[in-house]
């Protein structure tokens, strides 16, 4: 059984799978401290457009495993120093693994794992689909990313 240290969930039961706006001022009785540690909070963490959200959710049921998991994360390599890693998971969630839920009414629930050494480098990045004439894809919009070369899946940090 995994304590509620080595595996942060989370869960937007209405489907929010937006990130909040990065314009929204901080309450003025909020202290310097809590706004901290809501940015260090962010950088643990990602974000999950609601069109990927849709996207992730049709790929499973396409597989025919509507109960399985996405995982993202980075490997070194590449034409630029690390590449993303998008792929299908069916186990459950690894020990330190960040676990996103996000969950409709009437629709299955959608899971994306992401490792503790990959969040450093993908910490509040945002997981898009993009539906273009020339590409349809997943997306990542990393605020890490210092370069990303022309194939968009290698990138390096800053």
């Amino acid at each position: 059984m995994q304590s509620s240290e080595e595996t942060t969930t989370k869960r937007a039961a209405d489907g929010g799978a937006q990130p909040a706006p990065a314009a929204a001022a901080p309450a003025p009785a909020q202290s310097s401290g809590a706004a901290g540690e809501a940015e260090a909070t962010s950088k643990r963490t990602i974000s999950v457009s609601d069109a990927a959200v849709q996207a992730i959710r049709a790929q499973l049921a396409k597989r025919g495993t509507p109960e399985g998991a996405i995982r993202v994360g980075i490997r070194g390599g590449g034409c630029s120093g690390f590449s993303y890693v998008i792929e299908f998971e069916d186990k459950p969630p690894r020990s330190g693994d960040l676990v996103l839920e996000f969950a409709e009414p009437g629709k299955a629930t959608v899971r994306v794992f992401c490792d503790k050494k990959s969040i450093l480098y993908l910490g509040g990045s945002v997981l898009d689909w993009e539906k273009t004439l020339m590409y349809q894809g997943f997306k990542f919009k990393n605020p890490h990313e210092a370069t990303r070369c022309g194939c968009g899946h290698s990138f390096t940090v800053a």
